[in-house]
């Protein structure tokens, strides 16, 4: 039985260990945020962050992924406080959203890893396919996220669902943003 941690939390799959991790996650983990698009890794959808890496959960099976930590889109933040969470949405980086998980899971590991990507790095480590086209948008979205991750900017996004604006709200002290960064 191939065991792992899911979203901090130890799994064991009582699957065949040659399963695509992503069945395994969908289908009896029921995470079903990390999205089956192609099935071949073309598409990216399916990318989850395993052991600080994006990988694409179609492409790794249970037996390679045996003893990993593995992020999905439910355990970036169950908040959605995720500094590219709140970018994605803030600058309107989302159209149908079915591409979104795949792509926010590609943007953290990035983040994680380089928290002030250049645009080419950007292209080069989300390279998820989008039918409606945020690429423009998206690449702005990281680059916010990053400047988030730094503290050189604060998203005031909505709160998640279920809860009042009033719960939500908190005085956070002002940050100084350089003007150069500064948008909206």
């Amino acid at each position: 039985m191939p065991a792992l941690t899911v979203n901090d939390r130890p799994v064991r799959f009582d699957m065949d260990p040659e399963t695509p991790l992503l069945w395994a996650l969908r289908d009896a983990a029921n995470l079903t945020g990390t999205k089956y698009g192609c099935g071949v890794g073309d598409c990216h959808a399916c990318t989850v962050i395993v052991d600080g890496e994006a990988l694409r959960s179609c492409l790794i099976t249970l037996a390679e992924a045996e003893g990993r930590y593995v992020t999905t889109i439910e355990g970036l933040s169950r908040d959605r406080s995720h500094p590219v969470q709140q970018a994605l949405v803030a600058e309107q980086a989302i159209q149908c959203g079915f591409c979104t998980p795949g792509i926010a899971m590609a943007a953290a590991a990035l983040i994680q890893a380089n928290p002030d990507p250049s645009e080419e790095a950007i292209k080069q480590a989300i390279p998820n396919l989008c039918r409606c086209g945020v690429y423009p948008r998206l690449v702005h979205a990281i680059q916010r996220a990053g400047r988030v991750a730094r503290r050189l900017e604060r998203i005031g996004a909505a709160p998640a669902p279920g809860i009042s604006a009033e719960d939500a709200a908190e005085e956070v002290p002002a940050m100084a943003v350089p003007e150069s960064e500064a948008r909206e």
